[in-house]
């Protein structure tokens, strides 16, 4: 299947964008003070980031796996599943290293909380004395409303062209309909 059609190339550079993204804001975190508002919002980000792009690899290794059962139904051979799987262990090896290095970060900078309820605290962007301050509790849900949203988003394009890559006649069929 020529890689203008096959979904992997969709998914992948979906995800490869992602991690572009990613290390763009990982450069940012890396360059501001220890400490603020600021490194704490993008540590975050940057770890919601990273286990979204990880499940998105996860997702593609098993249609990876899948389409190594069969590889004469989808029109591949080996050769193009391992360079399939070169590329997902890449991608999982660059967020893990990022990954890795927030968490680091984080721990050195005493950012690092124990505790559940000072996970949770931190989680919501919440002071010690229990009492939210309005614009920080809103902008907490607001953020985990965006991330509900956007993984729902993703999910969908995720299942939409793996149902392509699953099923192409079928996929192929339901296009007259969209």
């Amino acid at each position: 299947m020529p890689s203008a059609q096959d979904p992997f190339y969709v998914v992948k550079e979906e995800i490869q964008e992602s991690i572009d993204k990613l290390q763009s804001t990982f450069h940012q975190w890396e360059h501001i003070p220890s400490n603020t508002g600021e490194q704490l919002h993008l540590t975050k980000e940057l770890l919601a980031s990273c286990e979204s792009i990880e499940w998105q690899v996860d997702e593609l290794d098993k249609a990876i796996a899948v389409a190594a059962r069969d590889p004469s139904w989808y029109s591949i051979d080996e050769v193009e599943l391992e360079k399939r799987r070169r590329w997902t262990s890449t991608a999982r090896m660059q967020v893990g290293t990022m990954k890795k290095a927030v968490e680091a970060g984080k721990e050195s900078n005493g950012t690092g909380t124990t505790g559940l309820s000072g996970m949770r605290r931190e989680l919501m962007r919440m002071p010690d004395s229990h009492k939210a301050d309005g614009s920080n509790h809103y902008n907490a849900q607001d953020n985990d409303d965006f991330i509900a949203s956007e993984s729902d988003r993703q999910l969908l394009l995720i299942k939409y062209h793996f149902c392509f890559f699953l099923f192409p006649s079928t996929y192929r069929h339901m296009q007259t309909y969209l």
